[in-house]
């Protein structure tokens, strides 16, 4: 980690600006702890309260979690994800799951036309991921090769702001996915449709199977309520 010494004006500002720096470059990885208060102050060379108020700010943007005798820990990676973080710790499953739709399928319409071979290859592998964590019966490790395939088909579409909004939408299509999961009673729904429309360049084909994948949730979802 590389950090200034914080200079004259604003240095509370100064000091947010740095630890969002650490945030946003990744240097500090979601969900993972920070370095301590008195540790913060000697690197940027300025005095804990300093900090303390930098963190606090940070903390109330959803960017940090203070947790009391633990630490303090990256909540979400962007201001926009922590604002959505803290809308969607509220929201219903059915309308996350609605948005969820919303972007998939477009995702998927956008990647059929825009998809490299890379983005094949990508979207293949991670289809291959999700398949064999099924079959391991390993529910944590599916839910993550599950996101990460729809990453892939997100990242095909080469739309840097779906992209993003993808990426800070992610943490609540972890508890989505889970829920999903569970609603269905291990009913496996094949992706197989998406990434073939995806190769073929066939984006009505694309936009097709994402509908029906998410409507097979939805409807499930409806169901078990």
């Amino acid at each position: 980690m590389s950090l200034r010494t914080a200079q004259r004006a604003s240095l509370v500002d100064q000091v947010i600006d740095q630890l969002k720096e650490q945030i946003t470059s990744g240097s500090w990885p979601l969900n993972g702890k920070i370095p301590t208060e008195t540790v913060l102050a000697e690197q940027l060379g300025v005095g804990r309260n300093t900090v303390r108020e930098a963190v606090r700010a940070l903390t109330h943007a959803g960017l940090l979690d203070c947790r009391q005798g633990d630490g303090t820990y990256v909540r979400a990676t962007s201001e926009l994800s922590g604002a959505m973080l803290r809308r969607l710790r509220q929201a219903e499953q059915l309308e996350i799951l609605e948005v969820r739709r919303a972007l998939e399928v477009e995702s998927a319409r956008l990647a059929a036309t825009r998809r490299t071979d890379a983005d094949i290859r990508n979207i293949e592998s991670r289809l291959a991921e999700r398949d064999r964590a099924w079959e391991a019966d390993d529910p944590d490790a599916f839910v993550e090769a599950d996101l990460a395939f729809h990453m892939a088909v997100a990242h095909a579409t080469h739309n840097l702001v779906l992209i993003d909004l993808y990426e800070d939408f992610s943490a609540a299509l972890r508890a989505s996915i889970t829920a999903a999961g569970t609603s269905l009673n291990k009913s496996y729904i094949p992706h197989d449709a998406i990434a073939r429309a995806i190769a073929a360049g066939d984006a009505a084909a694309a936009e097709r199977a994402g509908h029906a994948c998410m409507e097979h949730i939805l409807i499930a979802l409806t169901d078990e309520s």
